[in-house]
């Protein structure tokens, strides 16, 4: 898909720039998570600095593809996925007004930062480059350490805290679009992790579903907490091949064919296994696919329909 005409083409370096620094708290079982965030004052040699950096990074992206659970992006790419469908508003609703009483007062309220903001403001139209924040933001590690710095010769006392603001952007936010540089930090600050694992749960719950297996309870140990394993999960949901009854009658009589190894019991349904779960969890998502022209067999990431 193009780059957003209103991404590419806004003007960073004429903006305003205003530092938002946010906390996240909640956000489980469903819940959304609570974004609290007070804004900084910046100089204008680090206004310069952060506007150059964004800049850079927008310049980074030539392409962008739709963002699914599976999707990667390189380092010259980044996915799309709207704002409706994550949690960004509360992000961009908590820093539209820099009022007084949101501003920054002592460096306590700047630690255990988990995100921050550089909102660009040009001629009505806003972009926000959000980037997680790193170890130097917070206060445990400062806790266990005695800053310092060099000069003139001289190892001395670093009294004021230092925080470290990244050339990055893990992603952006423009009008009703999102466009992400790194799906891990993405997932994280907007707790998509968190939703990968309530919409296992739902799909454990569905009854068609749950009707393969002879036991489930493999399958949730063997994906358990794991991100990947998780984002595998959520996709089988979201394909639904296991609604398809044509589907699963040639899975349970082609996967030796494909070099799966799934156990069926008489009754056809799934008996998983630890050893198994890998196999049983490729195979629901489409994933092994045998090439007409090499006669090999392979596994994709994510299996796109070609019309």
């Amino acid at each position: 898909m193009p780059i957003p005409p209103e991404f590419a083409n806004f003007n960073i370096a004429d903006g305003s720039v205003t530092v938002w620094l946010f906390k996240k708290s909640g956000g489980s079982n469903g819940a959304a998570p609570t974004f609290t965030g007070k804004w900084i004052a910046t100089n204008e040699a680090l206004d310069e600095a952060l506007k150059s950096a964004v800049s850079d990074e927008r310049a980074r992206i030539e392409e962008v593809n739709e963002y699914s659970l599976l999707a990667q992006n390189n380092e010259a790419s980044a996915l799309s996925i709207g704002t409706i469908e994550t949690h960004a508003g509360l992000i961009v609703g908590a820093a539209a007004d820099p009022l007084p009483q949101k501003k920054v007062r002592n460096a306590k309220q700047i630690q255990n930062t988990d995100f921050y903001v550089i909102k660009l403001v040009h001629n009505g139209s806003v972009l926000h480059a959000v980037r997680k924040t790193d170890a130097s933001w917070k206060s445990r590690r400062r806790s266990g350490s005695i800053a310092v710095f060099f000069s003139d010769d001289v190892l001395e006392l670093e009294t004021a805290p230092e925080f470290s603001i990244s050339k990055k952007v893990d992603f952006f936010i423009i009008d009703d679009q999102i466009l992400i540089a790194s799906k891990p930090n993405f997932e994280s600050v907007l707790n998509y992790r968190q939703a990968h694992a309530e919409d296992f749960a739902s799909l454990q719950a569905e009854p068609e579903f749950s009707a393969l297996f002879t036991n489930m309870a493999p399958l949730v140990a063997f994906v358990g907490s794991n991100k990947i394993q998780l984002r595998r999960v959520c996709a089988i949901h979201q394909k639904g091949h296991y609604r398809d009854n044509g589907f699963m009658d040639r899975l349970r009589a082609q996967h030796a064919n494909y070099n799966l190894t799934i156990n069926f019991n008489g009754a056809g349904l799934i008996n998983p296994t630890a050893a198994t779960c890998s196999d049983i969890i490729t195979a629901l998502l489409d994933h092994r696919l045998s090439s007409a022209f090499s006669e090999n067999i392979y596994d994709v990431p994510d299996a796109t329909l070609v019309a």
